[in-house]
């Protein structure tokens, strides 16, 4: 082991990449404010779980902090220790839970909040010596979460319940489960003592001071997501992605481009191989419907997605050299409707050669 680190210092510094990933922390502080504006009397929260959802927690988590946020989610405990770099560890909830006595030991020597989900972590935080948590209601989503039946439970109801949660399964659409899950959770809210109600994701935001209570927890839409058409006009882009050009090459009829030949030249063209692929989570699935950009100008994929490769049409950017930069159009309801992806999986599935 020590050899191997000193040669890793031997090594000199690295040429600079060939991919660039672009956080506009501007925008994504005026989405947290915006996101906390549209929940009226509650406060906005942030979900910072997959590292601030792909665009990297020790980017993030300053700007949201710095804009006033003050709660913070991740999904795992292996999330804390990042995360308390930049706040608290008392104010970082974990969804899953504490499963057992190793995580309920480490939530309460780091001081971070677990969300209780059943009876059996309820039993396990009570007996491993209590103290403040977090308590997931199961209002219909049927993920984590106690089931109404079981919050007269004695062990649920032992609890010291700072924030009483559910999760809406619907949201992002005009179902009428929304309003059956507001009123299940209205009324689980009167079987367990609290001090804060919170409901409202992203979405649930939009639908209105009704769904906010004291505290929402948007996610997506801090990070550049529209989960809701109405909310198109209060969420900025936050990611910004552009890629190298590394060979170019003049096409002539019939010539093949990439795995499996599905793409044919029909006569010269002149074509750019840049430095993308699924392996930087740009996925095989813009294949035959993405397209990259040059000052506006769009420059349409040719053939498949390969892992680290990408080939376009440069017959509206014919100037185009090895080492110019392409943009990689990250509007997320716009890329979502092209590739096929949804908004979600477009910021998660970023590869580290992005970051």
């Amino acid at each position: 082991m020590a050899h191997r680190e000193t040669l890793q210092t031997m090594l000199p510094e690295a040429p600079p990449p060939t991919l660039r990933l672009t956080v506009d922390t501007d925008a994504l502080a005026h989405n947290w404010r915006a996101l906390d504006k549209l929940s009226g009397a509650a406060e906005a929260g942030a979900a910072i779980k997959a590292d601030c959802y792909g665009l990297g927690i020790d980017t993030c988590l300053p700007v949201l902090r710095d804009a006033g946020a003050a709660q913070f989610f991740v999904a795992h405990w292996g999330e804390v220790s990042a995360a308390a770099r930049h706040v608290p560890a008392e104010q970082i909830a974990v969804l899953h839970g504490a499963l057992n006595r190793s995580e309920a030991d480490y939530a309460r020597a780091s001081g971070a909040i677990p969300v209780i989900n059943s009876v059996k972590q309820a039993e396990l935080w009570t007996s491993t010596g209590g103290g403040p948590c977090h308590v997931m209601v199961d209002t219909g989503i049927n993920r984590l979460g106690l089931a109404r039946s079981e919050l007269s439970n004695p062990r649920v109801q032992a609890l010291d319940v700072d924030v009483l949660m559910s999760h809406l399964a619907c949201a992002d659409e005009n179902s009428a489960m929304n309003e059956s899950q507001l009123t299940e959770f209205l009324e689980a809210a009167q079987s367990v003592r609290h001090r804060k109600l919170s409901l409202a994701n992203s979405a649930g935001i939009a639908l209105g001071k009704d769904y906010a209570f004291d505290l929402t927890r948007p996610g997506l839409a801090l990070y550049g997501g529209v989960p809701r058409a109405g909310m198109a006009q209060s969420v900025r882009q936050v990611a910004h992605i552009e890629a190298a050009i590394i060979q170019c090459r003049t096409l002539k009829a019939g010539d093949k481009v990439g795995y499996n030949a599905t793409f044919t030249a029909r006569g010269p063209m002149r074509v750019a191989t840049v430095s993308l692929g699924y392996a930087d989570g740009f996925l095989r699935s813009w294949a035959g419907k993405g397209a990259l950009s040059f000052e506006g100008e769009r420059l349409p994929l040719l053939g498949r997605v390969s892992m680290d490769m990408i080939v376009v049409d440069l017959a509206k950017a014919p100037d185009l050299r090895e080492g110019d930069w392409l943009d990689v159009p990250y509007d997320l309801p716009v890329a979502a409707q092209q590739s096929a992806l949804t908004q979600y999986e477009l910021l998660t599935v970023l590869g580290q050669r992005l970051k």
